[in-house]
């Protein structure tokens, strides 16, 4: 098998197929996730076939010729850690299912690399991409809302109001979203469910999309997801990240910003007026709290700016 980047061994490439049926079967894993650990998998097998190496009888130092190839090309420690945790997965599977005797990822450790902290939209920047598809410009005036600027904002104020990942925005129920108690239910990683209150502002948004604008974009088709494309169907993560990428440059905003941000945003914004650490990891849906804790460090570096500007001796 060639595709035209190198050859590739179409046994080894069968497996990471069903390897990656298996991650949407058993660990009910996001097209995201599939789609990333199907692109690294790729990369190796043609770098395998380019050195005329089986990639169902490599040995721990074949992979780590591999992983010493993309530091000489100064591949960021954050996608050789990537790398290696698709091919430890990979060859962990394959040792289960028993297409191999000896896992031989199970002896490699990736680089050791700083926890980067999460980056959060100023307040000002947050309100020049809600903005964007508001009934209001920029100075004051009143605008016609086409459906689907109604819909996107409604989108923009749902994640900031709760901190959901795009896949939950894009899985969202219309059954779930339950405007009388203020809050909506998502099912998360694992599909775990939790409950996330709204606040009004996000609630007058998201029912002023559901009475006017979701009819209208439906076009008499039915759904049971909340948010649907101009088509009528699902919204899906790629169409919400692709909406969000255009709002920031209609905003002016830094384009390398993205949804997830808006959710680091949500937890900051929450942990700097006082929420408590173990409420936020429940809206969250974080399943330990040391994952929540980083946004501690993000609000004790604003704690300590704030410190030095306001301090006479500081």
């Amino acid at each position: 098998m060639d595709d035209g980047l190198g050859p590739v061994d179409s046994q080894a490439a069968a497996y990471v197929e069903g390897f990656c049926k298996a991650l949407k079967a058993k660990d009910n894993a996001s097209e995201h996730t599939i789609r990333a650990y199907r692109s690294d998998l790729g990369d190796f097998l043609r770098w395998a076939g380019r050195e005329k190496l089986d990639p169902l009888h490599v040995g721990h130092r074949q992979l780590r010729l591999y992983l010493g190839e993309l530091d000489q090309a100064q591949y960021a420690r954050t996608t050789m850690n990537r790398r290696l945790s698709a091919l430890k997965s990979f060859y962990r599977w394959l040792s289960t299912c028993g297409a191999i005797d000896e896992d031989p990822a199970s002896v490699l450790q990736g680089q050791k690399q700083g926890k980067a902290l999460p980056r959060k939209i100023t307040h000002p920047d947050m309100m020049r991409l809600l903005a964007v598809y508001s009934k209001r410009d920029g100075e004051g005036a009143l605008r016609q809302q086409s459906p689907a600027d109604m819909r996107n904002l409604a989108l923009l104020e749902f994640l900031y109001a709760c901190g959901a990942r795009v896949s939950e925005a894009s899985g969202l129920k219309l059954a779930n979203v339950d405007f009388k108690a203020g809050q909506v239910k998502v099912f998360g990683k694992g599909s775990k469910e939790r409950i996330i209150p709204l606040h009004e502002i996000a609630l007058y948004s998201m029912r002023g999309y559901l009475d006017f604008a979701r009819p209208k974009l439906l076009a008499e088709k039915g759904s049971e997801y909340f948010f649907v494309s101009t088509r009528g169907n699902l919204m899906t993560p790629d169409a919400i990240r692709k909406m969000f990428k255009q709002a920031l440059e209609l905003a002016g905003l830094d384009p390398t910003l993205s949804p997830h941000d808006m959710r680091h945003t949500f937890a900051t914004d929450l942990l700097e007026g006082g929420a408590d650490l173990r409420s936020v990891q429940e809206m969250l849906g974080h399943a330990s709290l040391s994952t929540t804790q980083i946004y501690t460090h993000l609000s004790a570096a604003r704690l300590k700016q704030v410190h030095a500007q306001a301090h006479p001796r500081a």
